[in-house]
């Protein structure tokens, strides 16, 4: 049985284990807060492209400061 990427249970297991051992117990649940923010952002990004770019608005153009010239 197959699962995620064409790799195996034992396979997952095994890449776990090693990057359980490399980063140890105290940095794995920031690897995952920092991974899930970034799958979130991702997902955000296509998103807003998918939509498309939003709509302008008609507002009035600002006007430029008057100038006084004194002299």
């Amino acid at each position: 049985m197959r699962t995620l990427f064409g790799l195996g249970t034992q396979e997952l297991v095994i890449i776990l284990a090693i990057v359980f051992i490399i980063f140890g117990a105290r940095r794995l649940p920031e690897i995952g807060s920092g991974l899930g923010k970034a799958i979130k952002n991702f997902k955000g990004g296509i998103k807003s492209i998918e939509e498309g770019p939003p709509e302008k608005t008609m507002e009035k153009p600002k006007e430029p400061p008057k100038e006084t010239s004194e002299k």
